[in-house]
Protein backbone atom coordinates (compact mmCIF):
# COMPACT_ATOMS: atom_id res chain seq x y z
CA UNK A 1 0.00 0.00 0.00
CA UNK A 2 2.63 2.62 0.95
CA UNK A 3 4.55 2.10 -2.55
CA UNK A 4 0.95 2.29 -4.55
CA UNK A 5 0.71 5.95 -2.42
CA UNK A 6 4.56 6.56 -3.16
CA UNK A 7 3.28 6.04 -6.72
CA UNK A 8 0.57 7.93 -6.84
CA UNK A 9 2.09 11.01 -5.21
CA UNK A 10 4.87 10.96 -7.76
CA UNK A 11 2.54 10.84 -10.31
CA UNK A 12 0.36 14.18 -8.87
CA UNK A 13 3.67 15.88 -8.77
CA UNK A 14 4.91 14.70 -12.42
CA UNK A 15 1.37 16.28 -13.79
CA UNK A 16 1.92 19.02 -11.31
CA UNK A 17 5.10 19.79 -12.88
CA UNK A 18 3.99 19.23 -16.37
CA UNK A 19 0.65 21.64 -16.23
CA UNK A 20 3.12 24.19 -14.85
CA UNK A 21 5.57 24.54 -17.89
CA UNK A 22 4.09 26.88 -20.68
CA UNK A 23 5.27 25.69 -23.11
CA UNK A 24 4.05 22.02 -22.73
CA UNK A 25 0.40 21.23 -23.13
CA UNK A 26 -0.45 18.66 -20.00
CA UNK A 27 -3.18 16.98 -22.33
CA UNK A 28 -0.54 16.21 -24.99
CA UNK A 29 0.26 12.77 -25.91
CA UNK A 30 3.37 13.05 -26.69
CA UNK A 31 4.19 14.50 -22.92
CA UNK A 32 6.10 11.55 -21.12
CA UNK A 33 4.92 11.86 -17.47
CA UNK A 34 6.32 8.69 -15.94
CA UNK A 35 7.21 4.85 -16.61
CA UNK A 36 5.65 1.30 -16.83
CA UNK A 37 8.04 -1.79 -15.91
CA UNK A 38 6.18 -4.57 -18.30
CA UNK A 39 6.44 -8.50 -17.67
CA UNK A 40 9.93 -8.90 -18.70
CA UNK A 41 11.36 -5.72 -17.31
CA UNK A 42 11.35 -3.59 -20.22
CA UNK A 43 10.19 0.33 -19.54
CA UNK A 44 7.60 1.87 -21.61
CA UNK A 45 6.70 5.85 -20.94
CA UNK A 46 3.78 6.75 -19.68
CA UNK A 47 2.32 9.58 -21.59
CA UNK A 48 -0.45 12.33 -20.70
CA UNK A 49 -4.22 10.31 -21.69
CA UNK A 50 -6.87 11.22 -22.72
CA UNK A 51 -8.79 14.19 -20.85
CA UNK A 52 -11.97 13.26 -21.68
CA UNK A 53 -12.37 9.76 -19.99
CA UNK A 54 -12.31 11.98 -17.13
CA UNK A 55 -16.61 13.01 -17.72
CA UNK A 56 -17.43 9.38 -18.65
CA UNK A 57 -15.88 8.86 -14.71
CA UNK A 58 -17.50 11.64 -13.13
CA UNK A 59 -21.10 10.42 -15.13
CA UNK A 60 -20.13 7.06 -13.67
CA UNK A 61 -19.43 8.14 -9.85
CA UNK A 62 -23.17 10.25 -10.27
CA UNK A 63 -24.79 7.52 -11.29
CA UNK A 64 -23.56 5.65 -7.89
CA UNK A 65 -24.53 8.66 -6.34
CA UNK A 66 -28.19 8.21 -8.08
CA UNK A 67 -27.91 4.51 -7.47
CA UNK A 68 -28.22 4.05 -11.81
CA UNK A 69 -27.45 1.02 -12.04
CA UNK A 70 -28.63 0.91 -15.94
CA UNK A 71 -26.35 3.97 -16.25
CA UNK A 72 -23.34 2.11 -14.84
CA UNK A 73 -24.23 -1.11 -16.39
CA UNK A 74 -24.33 0.91 -19.73
CA UNK A 75 -20.68 2.73 -18.76
CA UNK A 76 -19.27 -0.52 -18.26
CA UNK A 77 -17.63 -2.92 -20.34
CA UNK A 78 -19.45 -6.55 -20.65
CA UNK A 79 -16.16 -8.34 -19.71
CA UNK A 80 -15.43 -5.56 -17.02
CA UNK A 81 -13.59 -6.73 -14.37
CA UNK A 82 -13.04 -5.13 -10.17
CA UNK A 83 -11.07 -5.53 -7.73
CA UNK A 84 -11.94 -4.10 -4.79
CA UNK A 85 -10.06 -2.99 -1.85
CA UNK A 86 -11.36 -6.26 0.44
CA UNK A 87 -9.95 -8.63 -1.70
CA UNK A 88 -12.33 -9.68 -3.69
CA UNK A 89 -12.68 -9.94 -7.54
CA UNK A 90 -15.55 -8.88 -9.33
CA UNK A 91 -15.72 -10.22 -13.26
CA UNK A 92 -18.59 -9.34 -15.65
CA UNK A 93 -20.91 -6.39 -15.66
CA UNK A 94 -24.09 -8.18 -14.95
CA UNK A 95 -21.69 -9.08 -11.68
CA UNK A 96 -21.09 -5.79 -10.87
CA UNK A 97 -24.70 -4.44 -11.34
CA UNK A 98 -25.69 -7.44 -8.72
CA UNK A 99 -22.54 -6.94 -6.26
CA UNK A 100 -24.03 -2.83 -6.32
CA UNK A 101 -27.78 -3.70 -6.12
CA UNK A 102 -27.10 -5.88 -3.09
CA UNK A 103 -23.96 -3.25 -1.47
CA UNK A 104 -26.53 -0.04 -2.01
CA UNK A 105 -29.55 -2.24 -0.19
CA UNK A 106 -27.33 -2.87 2.72
CA UNK A 107 -25.36 0.26 3.02
CA UNK A 108 -26.04 3.32 4.73
CA UNK A 109 -26.37 6.13 2.18
CA UNK A 110 -22.56 5.79 0.12
CA UNK A 111 -22.00 8.87 -1.28
CA UNK A 112 -18.91 9.90 -3.22
CA UNK A 113 -16.54 12.64 -4.23
CA UNK A 114 -14.61 13.25 -6.94
CA UNK A 115 -11.42 15.04 -5.51
CA UNK A 116 -8.52 14.61 -8.48
CA UNK A 117 -8.27 12.86 -12.04
CA UNK A 118 -5.07 11.92 -13.93
CA UNK A 119 -5.56 10.59 -17.52
CA UNK A 120 -2.10 8.54 -18.78
CA UNK A 121 -2.06 6.05 -21.37
CA UNK A 122 0.65 3.40 -21.81
CA UNK A 123 1.99 0.03 -23.44
CA UNK A 124 0.98 -3.29 -22.51
CA UNK A 125 3.09 -6.39 -22.82
CA UNK A 126 1.18 -7.32 -25.86
CA UNK A 127 2.49 -3.83 -27.48
CA UNK A 128 -1.32 -2.26 -27.38
CA UNK A 129 -1.97 1.03 -25.82
CA UNK A 130 -3.90 0.93 -22.63
CA UNK A 131 -5.67 4.64 -21.45
CA UNK A 132 -6.75 4.68 -17.87
CA UNK A 133 -7.76 7.36 -15.35
CA UNK A 134 -6.12 7.37 -12.21
CA UNK A 135 -8.27 9.00 -9.75
CA UNK A 136 -9.01 10.41 -5.88
CA UNK A 137 -12.06 10.08 -4.43
CA UNK A 138 -14.08 10.35 -1.17
CA UNK A 139 -17.04 8.28 -0.15
CA UNK A 140 -18.61 8.77 2.72
CA UNK A 141 -21.43 7.04 4.49
CA UNK A 142 -22.88 6.40 8.20
CA UNK A 143 -21.14 3.94 9.97
CA UNK A 144 -22.59 1.42 12.54
CA UNK A 145 -22.63 3.63 14.99
CA UNK A 146 -24.22 6.06 12.99
CA UNK A 147 -21.70 8.38 12.70
CA UNK A 148 -20.31 9.67 9.17
CA UNK A 149 -17.36 7.81 8.25
CA UNK A 150 -15.27 8.96 5.03
CA UNK A 151 -12.49 7.06 3.47
CA UNK A 152 -10.18 7.85 0.41
CA UNK A 153 -9.79 6.04 -2.65
CA UNK A 154 -7.92 5.65 -5.20
CA UNK A 155 -9.09 4.12 -8.37
CA UNK A 156 -7.05 2.90 -11.50
CA UNK A 157 -9.61 2.78 -14.35
CA UNK A 158 -9.05 1.04 -17.51
CA UNK A 159 -11.53 2.78 -20.32
CA UNK A 160 -11.77 0.86 -23.82
CA UNK A 161 -13.44 3.01 -26.39
CA UNK A 162 -15.95 4.84 -24.06
CA UNK A 163 -16.47 2.31 -21.63
CA UNK A 164 -14.85 1.25 -17.97
CA UNK A 165 -13.26 -2.57 -18.21
CA UNK A 166 -11.50 -2.47 -15.61
CA UNK A 167 -10.94 -1.43 -12.12
CA UNK A 168 -8.55 -1.05 -8.99
CA UNK A 169 -9.80 0.26 -5.71
CA UNK A 170 -7.86 1.16 -2.88
CA UNK A 171 -8.76 2.57 0.26
CA UNK A 172 -7.29 4.27 3.57
CA UNK A 173 -9.51 5.67 6.03
CA UNK A 174 -9.84 9.47 6.29
CA UNK A 175 -8.10 10.54 9.28
CA UNK A 176 -10.50 11.85 12.30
Amino acid sequence: MRAILILMVSVVCSAGAIASDHNVKADSADVEIGTVYLEDGTANPIIAGDTTNQQIWVDYIQAHNDRDLTKIAEINAEDWLGYPPDGSVITGNSAHIDWLDAWFKTSDNPKWKVKWMIANSGMNDQGAMEHWLTTGNDITFNGPDGDKVTEHHVHDVQFVGNQIKLIYVYSRPAPE
